[in-house]
């Protein structure tokens, strides 16, 4: 399985760094170690991109889960779950089973509106089939999103609220009550107008589709506020692909409806230190898994 990163793309949108800026991590910093393998992959559709990695730590469990989700501003060309291997390794090593799922981006057949949601919602939702075969605790689960990734993993504690009418809807959608969002993007309006995020504002209309009244209305995380999930966010203060803002605006607005949401800025930290297992970044992502999941 290879991690399709446009590197390139990605390291030029990020804003110049100055003499006496931390030195960050890059991609290929990350990308570039030998890579830990899952226990397991599983299935859910056709495509290449429709499939689970299951990481369980040794022993009988059951296990508490992670419910991960890349990120790679919804494109398959940017990114896969593999992207993740390193950081699901070290929750794996830690006693804490990982579901990390794939889903068809935007620049795939079949993905944009709404099959990029459906699929993140069918490979949550296979968690309650599959919990019993991997030993896994569904009520002990915290959601896990990184980027575009923290995005789908809101929306994925969203469903519940999500109008009976349209294609996005479930009736009985998994339930998740803990979201920690590394370097998320929740608010797809603001996104669309802000040129300065690392993945423009093109492919948020191919995420939330067209024909239309309301685009936003079913796909966007402060448009389905309030949630009901405890929500934290972990952000880098110098994250030149997420402005540090769209964490601020989105905390407000989530504490305004009535849901728990908290900022954690970490300082000298970027956008690839959020799933790089060594730093203090995922050191504070990890620490707040295991108060999730203690709870």
């Amino acid at each position: 399985m290879i991690v399709r990163l446009a590197l390139a793309a990605m390291l030029v949108m990020a804003p110049a760094m100055a003499a006496d800026s931390p030195k960050l991590l890059t991609w290929p910093d990350l990308i570039t170690r030998p890579r830990p393998a899952a226990d397991a992959t599983i299935s859910y559709g056709p495509a290449l991109e429709q499939r689970v990695d299951v990481w369980t730590p040794a022993g009988p469990g059951p296990f508490p889960v992670v419910l991960m989700v890349h990120g790679g501003c919804w494109q398959s060309d940017i990114a896969d779950r593999s992207l993740m291997n390193w950081i699901a390794a070290d929750l794996r090593s830690a006693g804490i089973a990982v579901w990390n799922i794939d889903y068809r981006g935007v620049d795939r057949a079949g993905g944009g509106y709404p099959g990029t949601f459906q699929d993140a919602a069918t490979a949550a939702d296979l968690l309650r089939s599959k919990a019993k075969q991997y030993h896994l605790n569904l009520n002990n689960l915290v959601a896990v999103g990184h980027s575009a990734g923290g995005h789908l993993a809101l929306w994925l504690a969203a469903r519940h609220r999500i109008a009976a009418t349209g294609p996005l809807h479930s009736a009985h959608p998994i339930a998740i009550r803990h979201v920690i969002s590394l370097g998320g993007l929740p608010d797809l309006e603001a996104t669309s107008r802000s040129p300065d995020n690392g993945c423009g504002t093109d492919v948020v209309s191919k995420l939330v589709g067209s024909g239309r009244a309301d685009p936003f209305a079913d796909t966007s995380i402060p448009r389905l506020l309030p949630l009901g999930a405890d929500q934290q966010l972990v952000n880098g203060h110098e994250d030149g692909i997420i402005p540090f803002r769209f964490a601020t605006d989105y905390v407000q607005r989530a504490k305004a409806a009535g849901d728990s949401a908290t900022l954690h800025a970490i300082a000298a930290t970027g956008h690839v230190e959020l799933i790089a297992p060594e730093t203090p970044a995922w050191a504070q992502a990890k620490r707040l898994i295991r108060a999730a999941l203690a709870k």
